[in-house]
Protein backbone atom coordinates (compact mmCIF):
# COMPACT_ATOMS: atom_id res chain seq x y z
CA UNK A 1 0.00 0.00 0.00
CA UNK A 2 2.86 2.15 0.71
CA UNK A 3 5.01 1.42 -2.36
CA UNK A 4 1.80 2.33 -4.39
CA UNK A 5 1.18 5.85 -2.43
CA UNK A 6 4.76 6.74 -3.18
CA UNK A 7 5.14 5.69 -6.63
CA UNK A 8 1.57 7.94 -7.26
CA UNK A 9 3.24 10.41 -5.55
CA UNK A 10 6.44 10.26 -7.27
CA UNK A 11 4.54 10.44 -11.15
CA UNK A 12 2.81 13.35 -9.62
CA UNK A 13 5.89 15.17 -8.94
CA UNK A 14 7.58 13.75 -12.17
CA UNK A 15 4.42 15.28 -13.86
CA UNK A 16 4.66 18.84 -12.31
CA UNK A 17 8.33 18.63 -13.37
CA UNK A 18 7.65 18.07 -16.58
CA UNK A 19 5.32 20.58 -16.96
CA UNK A 20 7.49 22.88 -14.98
CA UNK A 21 10.40 22.49 -17.55
CA UNK A 22 7.83 22.83 -20.88
CA UNK A 23 7.88 25.89 -22.99
CA UNK A 24 4.62 27.61 -23.70
CA UNK A 25 3.26 27.79 -27.13
CA UNK A 26 5.11 30.78 -28.98
CA UNK A 27 1.70 32.00 -30.14
CA UNK A 28 0.07 31.85 -26.93
CA UNK A 29 3.02 33.66 -25.22
CA UNK A 30 3.10 36.46 -28.04
CA UNK A 31 -1.12 36.95 -27.66
CA UNK A 32 -1.25 37.46 -24.07
CA UNK A 33 1.70 39.83 -23.91
CA UNK A 34 -0.14 41.77 -26.38
CA UNK A 35 -2.93 41.89 -24.05
CA UNK A 36 -0.91 42.21 -21.21
CA UNK A 37 0.65 45.87 -23.01
CA UNK A 38 -3.04 46.80 -23.83
CA UNK A 39 -4.53 46.23 -19.98
CA UNK A 40 -4.61 49.05 -17.08
CA UNK A 41 -2.29 48.99 -13.86
CA UNK A 42 -4.86 46.60 -12.12
CA UNK A 43 -3.78 44.06 -14.35
CA UNK A 44 -0.29 44.24 -15.37
CA UNK A 45 0.64 44.49 -11.91
CA UNK A 46 0.15 40.92 -11.48
CA UNK A 47 1.04 39.77 -14.65
CA UNK A 48 5.03 39.43 -14.27
CA UNK A 49 7.55 38.04 -16.67
CA UNK A 50 6.91 37.23 -20.34
CA UNK A 51 5.44 33.83 -19.84
CA UNK A 52 2.18 33.69 -18.90
CA UNK A 53 1.56 30.19 -17.69
CA UNK A 54 4.83 30.80 -15.78
CA UNK A 55 8.52 30.58 -15.85
CA UNK A 56 11.35 29.22 -13.28
CA UNK A 57 10.09 30.88 -10.03
CA UNK A 58 8.11 32.83 -11.63
CA UNK A 59 4.10 31.98 -11.14
CA UNK A 60 1.29 31.86 -13.60
CA UNK A 61 -0.37 35.02 -14.44
CA UNK A 62 -2.95 35.65 -12.27
CA UNK A 63 -6.40 34.52 -14.50
CA UNK A 64 -4.68 32.08 -16.54
CA UNK A 65 -5.02 28.23 -16.56
CA UNK A 66 -2.63 26.30 -18.50
CA UNK A 67 -2.54 23.02 -20.16
CA UNK A 68 0.27 20.23 -21.47
CA UNK A 69 -0.47 19.83 -25.16
CA UNK A 70 2.14 17.38 -25.75
CA UNK A 71 5.68 18.91 -25.46
CA UNK A 72 4.28 22.44 -24.81
CA UNK A 73 1.63 24.53 -22.74
CA UNK A 74 -1.07 26.35 -24.25
CA UNK A 75 -3.49 28.77 -22.47
CA UNK A 76 -6.89 27.30 -22.04
CA UNK A 77 -8.64 29.73 -19.43
CA UNK A 78 -8.98 33.45 -19.21
CA UNK A 79 -10.44 35.26 -16.27
CA UNK A 80 -10.10 38.71 -16.29
CA UNK A 81 -13.05 40.44 -14.84
CA UNK A 82 -14.16 42.78 -12.68
CA UNK A 83 -10.42 45.10 -12.99
CA UNK A 84 -11.99 48.19 -14.87
CA UNK A 85 -10.66 46.99 -18.47
CA UNK A 86 -11.31 49.96 -20.36
CA UNK A 87 -10.74 49.79 -24.16
CA UNK A 88 -11.88 47.59 -27.20
CA UNK A 89 -12.44 44.54 -26.87
CA UNK A 90 -8.69 42.87 -26.97
CA UNK A 91 -8.47 41.01 -30.45
CA UNK A 92 -5.41 39.06 -29.60
CA UNK A 93 -7.60 37.07 -27.17
CA UNK A 94 -8.30 35.45 -30.49
CA UNK A 95 -5.00 34.20 -30.84
CA UNK A 96 -5.45 31.34 -27.82
CA UNK A 97 -6.88 28.71 -30.04
CA UNK A 98 -6.97 26.64 -27.08
CA UNK A 99 -9.25 28.32 -24.51
CA UNK A 100 -12.25 26.71 -23.42
CA UNK A 101 -13.46 29.35 -21.14
CA UNK A 102 -12.78 33.53 -21.76
CA UNK A 103 -14.62 35.42 -18.64
CA UNK A 104 -14.07 39.24 -19.35
CA UNK A 105 -17.15 40.47 -17.78
CA UNK A 106 -17.80 43.29 -15.32
CA UNK A 107 -15.13 45.54 -16.95
CA UNK A 108 -15.66 48.59 -19.30
CA UNK A 109 -14.45 47.03 -22.67
CA UNK A 110 -15.97 48.78 -25.91
CA UNK A 111 -16.52 48.53 -29.35
CA UNK A 112 -18.09 45.19 -30.85
CA UNK A 113 -16.80 40.91 -30.63
CA UNK A 114 -14.47 40.92 -33.32
CA UNK A 115 -15.58 38.46 -36.05
CA UNK A 116 -12.26 36.30 -34.91
CA UNK A 117 -13.71 35.23 -32.09
CA UNK A 118 -15.23 32.14 -34.49
CA UNK A 119 -11.44 31.07 -34.17
CA UNK A 120 -11.95 29.38 -30.95
CA UNK A 121 -13.68 26.33 -31.71
CA UNK A 122 -12.90 24.85 -28.24
CA UNK A 123 -14.60 27.31 -26.47
CA UNK A 124 -17.20 26.55 -23.98
CA UNK A 125 -17.84 29.53 -21.97
CA UNK A 126 -18.28 33.22 -23.30
CA UNK A 127 -18.64 35.57 -20.18
CA UNK A 128 -18.69 38.78 -21.29
CA UNK A 129 -21.43 40.55 -19.79
CA UNK A 130 -21.55 43.91 -17.66
CA UNK A 131 -19.52 45.44 -19.90
CA UNK A 132 -20.58 48.71 -22.81
CA UNK A 133 -19.86 46.42 -25.69
CA UNK A 134 -21.76 47.51 -28.76
CA UNK A 135 -22.67 47.11 -32.67
CA UNK A 136 -23.93 43.80 -33.88
CA UNK A 137 -23.19 40.37 -33.20
CA UNK A 138 -20.85 38.52 -35.38
CA UNK A 139 -22.63 35.79 -37.23
CA UNK A 140 -19.21 33.83 -36.37
CA UNK A 141 -20.08 33.27 -33.09
CA UNK A 142 -22.40 30.54 -34.56
CA UNK A 143 -18.77 28.70 -35.28
CA UNK A 144 -17.88 28.09 -31.69
CA UNK A 145 -19.54 24.58 -31.77
CA UNK A 146 -18.17 23.52 -28.31
CA UNK A 147 -19.94 26.12 -26.67
CA UNK A 148 -22.30 25.75 -23.53
CA UNK A 149 -22.72 28.68 -21.59
CA UNK A 150 -22.90 32.41 -23.32
CA UNK A 151 -23.28 35.79 -21.56
CA UNK A 152 -23.83 38.67 -23.42
CA UNK A 153 -26.11 40.64 -21.07
CA UNK A 154 -25.68 44.39 -19.85
CA UNK A 155 -24.30 45.45 -22.79
CA UNK A 156 -25.06 48.16 -25.81
CA UNK A 157 -25.59 44.91 -28.61
CA UNK A 158 -28.37 46.25 -31.57
CA UNK A 159 -29.22 44.71 -34.25
CA UNK A 160 -31.12 40.95 -34.84
CA UNK A 161 -30.31 38.21 -32.58
CA UNK A 162 -28.19 36.20 -34.91
CA UNK A 163 -29.61 32.90 -36.15
CA UNK A 164 -26.47 31.38 -36.66
CA UNK A 165 -26.51 30.80 -32.48
CA UNK A 166 -28.87 27.95 -33.95
CA UNK A 167 -25.63 26.46 -34.92
CA UNK A 168 -24.09 25.77 -31.67
CA UNK A 169 -25.42 22.41 -30.69
CA UNK A 170 -24.25 22.25 -27.25
CA UNK A 171 -25.98 25.41 -25.56
CA UNK A 172 -27.17 25.47 -22.19
CA UNK A 173 -27.37 29.11 -21.46
CA UNK A 174 -28.23 32.17 -23.54
CA UNK A 175 -28.23 35.28 -21.76
CA UNK A 176 -28.93 38.01 -24.11
CA UNK A 177 -30.88 40.74 -21.74
CA UNK A 178 -30.66 44.09 -21.15
CA UNK A 179 -29.55 44.84 -24.77
CA UNK A 180 -30.97 47.01 -27.73
CA UNK A 181 -31.81 43.82 -29.88
CA UNK A 182 -34.61 44.45 -32.36
CA UNK A 183 -36.57 42.33 -34.66
CA UNK A 184 -37.84 38.86 -34.24
CA UNK A 185 -36.59 36.45 -31.78
CA UNK A 186 -35.20 33.24 -34.22
CA UNK A 187 -37.29 30.62 -34.24
CA UNK A 188 -34.27 28.43 -35.30
CA UNK A 189 -33.11 28.73 -31.84
CA UNK A 190 -35.79 25.66 -31.28
CA UNK A 191 -33.27 23.28 -32.50
CA UNK A 192 -31.05 23.82 -30.01
CA UNK A 193 -31.91 20.28 -27.99
CA UNK A 194 -29.89 21.15 -24.84
CA UNK A 195 -30.95 25.02 -24.31
CA UNK A 196 -31.75 24.88 -20.81
CA UNK A 197 -32.10 28.81 -20.49
CA UNK A 198 -33.13 31.57 -22.57
CA UNK A 199 -33.31 35.32 -21.60
CA UNK A 200 -33.62 38.13 -23.83
CA UNK A 201 -35.62 40.12 -21.70
CA UNK A 202 -35.59 44.05 -21.80
CA UNK A 203 -34.31 44.78 -25.46
CA UNK A 204 -36.77 45.48 -28.38
CA UNK A 205 -37.58 42.50 -29.85
CA UNK A 206 -41.04 41.98 -31.92
CA UNK A 207 -43.19 39.52 -33.41
CA UNK A 208 -45.27 36.96 -31.92
CA UNK A 209 -44.95 33.65 -29.53
CA UNK A 210 -46.70 31.45 -32.33
CA UNK A 211 -44.15 32.85 -34.57
CA UNK A 212 -41.33 31.74 -32.19
CA UNK A 213 -42.32 28.75 -30.79
CA UNK A 214 -43.78 27.84 -34.66
CA UNK A 215 -45.93 24.05 -33.76
CA UNK A 216 -44.26 23.94 -30.72
CA UNK A 217 -41.94 21.10 -31.54
CA UNK A 218 -38.58 22.59 -30.10
CA UNK A 219 -36.93 23.88 -27.26
CA UNK A 220 -37.01 20.22 -25.81
CA UNK A 221 -35.17 20.71 -22.47
CA UNK A 222 -35.75 24.25 -21.98
CA UNK A 223 -36.79 25.24 -17.97
CA UNK A 224 -36.47 29.06 -17.99
CA UNK A 225 -37.63 31.39 -21.13
CA UNK A 226 -37.66 35.07 -20.17
CA UNK A 227 -39.44 37.60 -22.82
CA UNK A 228 -40.21 40.32 -20.57
CA UNK A 229 -39.74 43.73 -21.14
CA UNK A 230 -40.09 43.62 -25.10
CA UNK A 231 -42.45 44.79 -27.92
CA UNK A 232 -43.77 41.36 -28.68
CA UNK A 233 -47.90 40.97 -29.60
CA UNK A 234 -50.17 38.62 -29.94
CA UNK A 235 -51.16 35.87 -27.93
CA UNK A 236 -50.59 32.77 -25.54
CA UNK A 237 -50.81 29.64 -28.68
CA UNK A 238 -52.03 26.88 -27.45
CA UNK A 239 -48.19 25.21 -28.78
CA UNK A 240 -46.88 26.84 -25.41
CA UNK A 241 -47.81 23.40 -23.51
CA UNK A 242 -45.63 21.08 -25.94
CA UNK A 243 -42.68 22.59 -23.34
CA UNK A 244 -42.97 20.09 -20.87
CA UNK A 245 -39.95 21.46 -19.03
CA UNK A 246 -40.79 24.44 -18.64
CA UNK A 247 -40.39 25.88 -15.17
CA UNK A 248 -40.41 29.70 -15.55
CA UNK A 249 -42.10 31.84 -18.66
CA UNK A 250 -41.89 35.38 -17.76
CA UNK A 251 -44.25 37.63 -20.54
CA UNK A 252 -44.35 40.94 -18.41
CA UNK A 253 -44.62 44.45 -19.97
CA UNK A 254 -45.22 42.90 -23.82
CA UNK A 255 -48.42 43.98 -25.49
CA UNK A 256 -49.25 40.25 -25.64
CA UNK A 257 -53.48 40.41 -26.07
CA UNK A 258 -56.15 37.88 -26.25
CA UNK A 259 -57.13 35.14 -23.45
CA UNK A 260 -55.00 32.83 -21.14
CA UNK A 261 -55.20 29.42 -22.65
CA UNK A 262 -56.57 26.07 -20.29
CA UNK A 263 -53.67 24.22 -22.02
CA UNK A 264 -51.02 26.15 -20.08
CA UNK A 265 -51.85 23.98 -17.21
CA UNK A 266 -50.85 20.91 -18.91
CA UNK A 267 -47.31 22.07 -18.56
CA UNK A 268 -46.30 19.94 -15.53
CA UNK A 269 -43.68 21.63 -13.49
CA UNK A 270 -44.89 25.38 -14.20
CA UNK A 271 -43.62 26.77 -11.37
CA UNK A 272 -43.69 30.58 -12.27
CA UNK A 273 -46.27 32.67 -14.87
CA UNK A 274 -45.62 36.32 -15.26
CA UNK A 275 -48.13 37.44 -17.53
CA UNK A 276 -48.61 41.11 -15.82
CA UNK A 277 -48.85 44.52 -17.76
CA UNK A 278 -50.28 43.38 -20.93
CA UNK A 279 -53.88 43.52 -22.54
CA UNK A 280 -54.85 39.62 -21.71
CA UNK A 281 -58.63 39.74 -21.51
CA UNK A 282 -61.07 36.54 -20.06
CA UNK A 283 -61.02 34.68 -17.58
CA UNK A 284 -57.98 32.54 -15.75
CA UNK A 285 -58.39 28.75 -16.41
CA UNK A 286 -59.17 27.42 -12.91
CA UNK A 287 -56.84 24.85 -13.29
CA UNK A 288 -54.01 26.94 -13.37
CA UNK A 289 -55.06 27.80 -9.78
CA UNK A 290 -54.72 24.25 -9.21
CA UNK A 291 -51.71 23.40 -10.51
CA UNK A 292 -49.53 21.12 -8.31
CA UNK A 293 -46.32 23.30 -8.79
CA UNK A 294 -47.07 26.89 -9.63
CA UNK A 295 -46.15 29.05 -6.85
CA UNK A 296 -46.60 32.48 -8.69
CA UNK A 297 -49.04 33.75 -10.95
CA UNK A 298 -48.75 37.48 -11.55
CA UNK A 299 -51.47 38.78 -13.73
CA UNK A 300 -51.70 42.59 -12.87
CA UNK A 301 -52.28 45.33 -15.37
CA UNK A 302 -54.40 43.25 -17.36
CA UNK A 303 -58.14 43.53 -18.92
CA UNK A 304 -59.34 40.34 -17.11
CA UNK A 305 -63.24 39.53 -15.86
CA UNK A 306 -63.55 40.76 -12.52
CA UNK A 307 -62.63 37.30 -10.19
CA UNK A 308 -59.24 37.13 -12.04
CA UNK A 309 -56.34 36.71 -9.28
CA UNK A 310 -52.83 36.13 -8.89
CA UNK A 311 -51.50 33.42 -7.18
CA UNK A 312 -48.19 33.69 -4.76
CA UNK A 313 -46.31 36.52 -2.98
CA UNK A 314 -46.40 38.18 -6.25
CA UNK A 315 -42.20 38.37 -5.93
CA UNK A 316 -40.39 39.52 -8.84
CA UNK A 317 -38.34 36.54 -9.62
CA UNK A 318 -34.48 37.41 -10.23
CA UNK A 319 -33.50 37.42 -13.47
CA UNK A 320 -29.37 37.58 -11.86
CA UNK A 321 -30.00 34.50 -9.30
CA UNK A 322 -30.02 32.54 -12.03
CA UNK A 323 -27.36 33.59 -13.80
CA UNK A 324 -24.90 33.11 -11.00
CA UNK A 325 -25.55 29.58 -10.75
CA UNK A 326 -23.91 28.66 -13.31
Amino acid sequence: MGSSSALASLCCFLLLLSFARSKTVKRDVKALNEIKASLGWRVVYAWVGDDPCGDGDLPPWSGVTCSQQGDYRVVTELEVYAVSIVGPFPTAVTNLLDLTRLDLHNNKLTGPIPPQIGRLRHLRSLNLRWNKLQDVLPSEIGELKKLTHLYLSFNNFKGEIPVELANLPELRYLYLHENRFTGRIPPELGSLKNLRHLDVSSNHLSGTLRDFIRNGDGFPSLRNLYLNNNLLGGGLPDQLANLTNLEILYLSYNKMAGPVPAKLANIPRLTYLYLDHNTFTGRIPEALYKHPFLKELYIEGNQFKPGAKSKGSHKVFDLMDTEFLF
